[in-house]
């Protein structure tokens, strides 16, 4: 049986101390998707035992086929957001706060109700029913690994699914009215665009990556609840920030978001 809270420990030392780590060593490292998560879940927990805050929804990572040719992965995963790494645009953020500085210009949902647990899957029109409305977001990818696009799968979702930190625009509630897929996306930086796309690139359109979250969660005994965010996964492909750098990330009709490294 692997070493979950051992591997936990490690992943939250390395974060706390600013100290990436080459690996987690074969002995504690999670060796399945169940042992992965459960190191998340003990990461995590160690997370707001030492900052505060509170679980306020979930990431997914690599529903862009970009992220999952650069992560050497086949599917989507999932890992959580926390309050105290959740920031409202425009921002200014430390840059020396962070190991790397990956950008990733992402819809997030935010839910009006709980799925309620249900033994069949969920509908996507289900899903899409329980939505309040959609808000643009940039997440800022930080991984505590030297090599992290060769971790793999199960050391990434363990490290929370290299989250470093949320920053979320306004919501826009009519987000039924705009066709999300087509919706383009410009990424900009110091007042250069450096990458475009569109929702297209999230699953053929962000509803897609809920609607498998919300299913993936149902079978993990799970469930999505009212109040929560789920930011769905980058829509183009990534910025790697400096310090001093001013990104825009304009969402079109779903709006923009502004964050500054200091």
């Amino acid at each position: 049986m692997t070493d979950i809270q051992t591997g936990a420990r490690l992943l939250t030392e390395a974060r706390l101390k600013h100290q990436r780590i080459a690996e987690l060593p074969e002995a504690i490292r999670p060796k399945t998707p169940e042992e992965a998560y459960a190191c998340q879940d003990a990461v995590v927990a160690r997370l707001l035992e030492h900052y505060g805050g509170r679980v306020i929804g979930y990431k997914i990572a690599c529903t862009n086929k970009i992220a999952q040719e650069l992560l050497r992965v086949d599917r989507p995963f999932h890992g959580k957001l926390l309050s105290s790494f959740c920031f409202d645009s425009p921002s200014r953020v430390k840059a020396d706060s962070f190991f790397m500085r990956v950008i990733e210009a992402e819809f997030a949902f935010l839910m009006a109700r709980d799925l309620a647990p249900c033994p069949q899957p969920f509908s996507r029109d289900e899903v899409s029913a329980a939505v309040e409305g959609v808000l643009p977001g940039i997440e800022i990818v930080d991984s505590r690994f030297h090599e992290w696009t060769s971790a793999g799968i199960e050391s990434l979702l363990a490290d929370n699914d290299c989250h470093g930190a949320w920053v979320r625009g306004a919501l826009a509630p009519n987000w039924r009215a705009i066709d999300l897929a087509e919706q383009e996306v410009r990424l900009s930086a110091n007042g250069k665009v450096v990458q475009t796309g569109s929702g297209a690139a999230v699953l053929g359109h962000p509803l897609n990556a809920l609607h498998w979250l919300a299913n993936t969660l149902r079978e993990q005994g799970e469930t999505l609840k009212a109040g929560q965010y789920v930011t769905t996964g980058v829509t183009t492909d990534i910025y790697m920030a400096h310090q001093g750098d001013q990104i825009l990330a304009d969402f079109g009709q779903t709006g923009t978001v502004e964050l500054t490294f200091e």
